[in-house]
């Protein structure tokens, strides 16, 4: 039954729910290696170059309350992320996009807390787009309204995200009693309709059920310009609601990689690096991953702590990982050194 679901998704059959959960159900080794080689098998055929994603966090002052029961981000939730406040000044933000230029990264993601109304992603948008040739993906939740979205799309944003992270309602409201699920999709529906690049992933591990997975992921079907789907494996930070709550596995993360991608032949999918574990980052590519989030340069200005895990991917660490799989880590060409790959333009 398995190998029949995989086939037809090699030959570019849209799955249906029950084979879907059919895959996400399967225990067996052999069944879920096919289903990691199918992955991988549709992800080359189209394209064997991994883009690279690096990041500037804005600010970390978030105005929700109370405060998602997992977070590890917002000032004063963890020791372990980032604890004390900030918000990055026109220069900080400048200065971090830069970095990620030089390094050859080719995408930047900039995101933040809520409480703005879009403002402090529209100034970053304006920063990297005025001063870079940067692809860049803004990521501030449900933090925007028509008029940020707007002048989000006037700064040819290529890329906002807006991560549901789990459609189970009961779910939702439980983990995240500051926000509302219809926000978030309210969110998702206003970059749609704008004509810009959605992104909209799924938090995993954090209480959902295998049909939670599917109904979301062909939900996600629903949005027009859905171009890049990120998954995120639940790793619990200190001092929060869920410190105690078990880390997704990394097998259950290559499951969703793998299903995600037999599904969504031709979209981006995202793997974080703090989410998987930076050591954990070819896993995700053998399970048909094609993009590599919170990268981060040798030369990076600013302190970074990784938003769902405080640890992050270092640039030549992970460009060193995706050529070992005979992979090409997606790097832009720099008319100066880069050291810390060892290349030079020529």
């Amino acid at each position: 039954m398995i190998n029949k679901i995989i086939k037809r998704a090699l030959n570019g059959q849209e799955l249906r729910k029950d084979e879907v959960l059919e895959l996400f159900r399967t225990r067996s080794y052999e069944d879920i290696s096919n289903m990691f080689e199918a992955a991988s098998e549709i992800r080359n055929s189209k394209n064997k170059r991994i883009k690279l994603t690096s990041t500037v966090h804005l600010t970390n002052l978030c105005k929700i309350t109370p405060k998602c029961k997992y977070c590890g981000f917002a000032a004063k939730t963890s020791s372990e992320g980032y604890y004390h406040s900030f918000s990055k000044s026109e220069d900080e933000i400048l200065m971090a996009v830069k970095s990620v230029e030089k390094a050859g990264i080719p995408r930047v993601s900039c995101s933040g807390a809520h409480g703005y109304n879009g403002q402090h992603a529209v100034q970053a948008a304006r920063i990297v787009k005025e001063n870079t040739n940067l692809e860049l993906l803004v990521n501030v939740g449900s933090d925007l309204n028509p008029e940020s979205v707007k002048k989000l799309a006037d700064f040819q944003t290529d890329t906002v995200c807006c991560n549901m992270e789990t459609i189970n309602i009961r779910l939702f409201n439980e983990l995240k009693p500051g926000e509302k699920l219809k926000d978030r999709l309210m969110t998702c529906k206003m970059v749609s309709d704008e004509g810009i690049e959605l992104s909209s992933g799924l938090l995993i591990g954090i209480g959902e059920s295998y049909y939670d997975r599917v109904k979301h992921l062909f939900f996600l079907k629903e949005f027009p310009t859905l171009g890049e789907v990120p998954i995120m494996g639940f790793n619990p930070y200190l001092e929060t609601p869920m410190e105690n709550h078990p880390p997704c596995s990394l097998i259950e993360q290559m499951k969703t990689i793998a299903i995600t991608r037999l599904m969504f032949n031709d979209l981006r999918i995202t793997v974080p690096t703090p989410t998987i574990g930076p050591e954990n980052v070819k896993f995700s590519l053998l399970a048909g991953a094609d993009n590599v989030a919170t990268v981060i340069p040798n030369n990076y200005p600013l302190d970074v702590k990784g938003v769902g895990s405080p640890t992050f991917g270092n640039l030549e660490e992970v460009v060193n990982t995706i050529k070992g799989l005979g992979l090409n880590p997606e790097i832009n060409r720099v008319p100066f050194p880069v050291t810390e790959l060892g290349i030079t333009e020529i």
